[in-house]
């Protein structure tokens, strides 16, 4: 099956492509009487009409879910809701969200999953047989995973989670539906364990400079998001570290 109207999904993707963004952000819209808004994505006048049309169409707002606060998945949540006669509420992990969520539990026909990674309080949502994974998992290419500690092993435990549900397809925050929602899993955690590997053949070699590291470890990275792979390796190391696997010459 390849058809998000089966799964009565639409997809309405924003005009602001890039190196991380991709085609552009996802905003998906999920269900009728009322439908459900993940990820409304940046303030543009046209992204945000075509929001509210298809919304229209079916029954309206119920709630506004975020994957997390990153600007190209929330800028337009305040325009969204002046533009919905009862100002819906937002769910989010984040402290400040009228809907505050946590591991389990359930928005509308939403439920949501920790997937720490690209952001500490990130989330993916659930509804049927689709997972909405926001910025955990991208329809092409790979994610970078923020730089604080306990968040790469986190982000890993995540995708194991996501991996033993019965899912038909994932609904990225970036790129086209991924119908091979297993296979695209298991490629990613393999992908992190790959860098580790790597990273830790590097390491092994007597490797310590941070700039020799990204350049060896991450040599497929193109210049435009080196300060993302920077990152990427502060999370890969911080998890070494917290395994006791860190070498101990080399300071965090």
């Amino acid at each position: 099956m390849s058809d998000l109207a089966a799964f009565d999904i639409v997809r309405i993707l924003a005009p602001n492509p890039g190196p991380l963004t991709l085609t552009g952000t996802n905003t998906w819209i999920v269900g009728r009487d009322p439908a459900y808004v993940i990820d409304p994505g940046p303030l543009l006048d046209g992204h945000v009409d075509a929001i509210v049309a298809e919304t229209d169409r079916r029954g309206g707002i119920g709630g506004i879910a975020l994957t997390h606060g990153h600007s190209d998945h929330s800028q337009a949540v305040g325009t969204l809701r002046v533009r919905t006669p009862h100002n819906p509420a937002v769910a989010a992990a984040a402290a400040d969200a009228d809907v505050v969520l946590r591991d389990g539990d359930a928005f509308g026909p939403l439920r949501a999953y920790a997937t720490p990674g690209h952001a500490a309080d990130h989330l993916a949502f659930v509804a049927g047989a689709a997972c909405f994974t926001g910025d955990a998992v991208l329809g092409e290419g790979s994610v970078f995973i923020s730089g604080a500690a306990g968040t790469l092993a986190g982000y890993l435990e995540g995708l194991r989670r996501l991996r033993e549900l019965e899912l038909a397809v994932l609904c990225p925050g970036h790129g086209p539906p991924v119908w091979d929602p297993a296979a695209k899993l298991d490629d990613y955690v393999a992908h992190r364990l790959d860098r580790e590997r790597r990273l830790l053949e590097a390491l092994d070699r007597g490797m310590r400079d941070r700039a020799a590291l990204l350049d060896e470890v991450w040599d497929d990275a193109p210049a435009v998001l080196r300060q993302a792979a920077a990152a990427t390796l502060e999370a890969h190391l911080h998890k070494l570290e917290e395994e006791g696997r860190l070498p101990s010459d080399l300071e965090l």
